[in-house]
């Protein structure tokens, strides 16, 4: 992700595209501090993509209301290089990237972007 990009916005394509059935808020929380861990900046985030319909949320609950769900053939990338993982800052030489319409987040390992996506 480029530090230009829009977090907010980035952050609600991230929520919009996810694939579990449900989440707690902690989870939820842990998929948006890949993009930010500023308070302002993840309510901000939640609130948007709770706004434009991409999560609905009861007490600790979130529910993803299963938009479109990232194509791994052709909106996730992999690159080789010498990365840090953006979730768990593990070092990676194959790095994973979802292709945004905001931008490009990652790189992310080969589990990280599973459990981000929520194909894991």
């Amino acid at each position: 992700m480029s530090r230009d990009d829009d977090p907010v916005e980035l952050g609600v394509q991230l929520l919009a595209r996810l694939e579990h059935e449900e989440l707690s808020l902690a989870e939820l929380i842990d998929r948006i501090e890949t993009i930010t861990t500023h308070p302002e900046t993840t309510r901000a985030i939640l609130e948007e993509a709770e706004t434009r319909g991409h999560i609905t949320r009861d007490g600790d609950t979130v529910k993803p209301t299963a938009g479109r769900f990232l194509s791994f053939e052709s909106e996730v990338v992999s690159r080789e290089g010498d990365f840090d993982c953006q979730r768990c800052g593990a070092s990676i030489s194959t790095g994973y990237f979802m292709k945004l319409q905001a931008g490009e987040h990652g790189p992310f390992g080969s589990s990280c972007i599973r459990k981000v996506t929520g194909r894991e």
